[in-house]
């Protein structure tokens, strides 16, 4: 199904001329995922003051484009310099999902969203995320399946920002926006272990 996911390629393609410098400055793959997960415990820091400073909610789209970056780098790295292993995997994988802990969970204190809501959107990022990871432990092959992957769950994020930045009363389309996402990650769930299953 659909997902920004698809626009991986391209992305990489924009973001090659930055790996060979990272290299040659001795950034590894592992500091790469590191940097990512800082920059997640960042933004979540920063989700816990945006209701005193509402001008955060404007850096959020940049800010999970860069964690995006992030994401795309250590892999390209690990994959261009031969640095992948066991320890880098098993970071990335649980990299993504203590960021999106990180990143999400603090939305449950900001207004305008409604805790349950965030919440449930929290557990099933994590249940998506662990699904794509069964399935390479029983198939071989990491799932990327969307339509609410993770890289679609930023890209949302980066608009609900805007969104409460510019709009008088966000609290509906918001916390709405978050239901048909949680439900979209139920249907993403279900594509990568209909997958797995197979």
């Amino acid at each position: 199904m659909p997902s920004i996911y698809q626009l991986k390629p391209w992305f990489q393609r924009q973001l090659s001329p930055c790996l060979d410098w990272l290299y040659r400055h001795n950034i590894s793959a592992n500091t790469l995922t590191f940097s990512g997960i800082f920059l997640s415990l960042l933004v979540g820091g920063s989700i816990c003051f945006v209701n005193e400073i509402p001008f955060i909610w404007l850096i959020m789209p940049f800010a999970m484009i860069l964690r995006m970056g992030f994401n795309a780098l250590d892999g390209m790295m690990a994959r261009k310099f031969k640095q992948g292993s066991e320890f880098g995997e098993v970071l990335n994988e649980m990299g993504d999902m203590i960021s999106d802990i990180f990143i999400y969970l603090p939305l449950a204190l900001a207004a305008p969203f409604h805790a349950v809501v965030v919440v449930l959107f929290v557990v099933l990022s994590l249940l998506n995320e662990a699904a794509g990871i069964l399935a390479k432990a029983i198939a071989g092959e990491r799932r990327y399946d969307g339509p609410m992957g993770k890289s679609d769950r930023a890209m949302l994020l980066g608009l609900m920002a805007l969104l409460i930045y510019f709009l008088p009363k966000p609290f509906l389309i918001v916390n709405v926006l978050l239901t048909i996402a949680s439900l979209l990650m139920v249907i993403s769930t279900f594509n990568r272990l209909k997958f797995t299953l197979s």
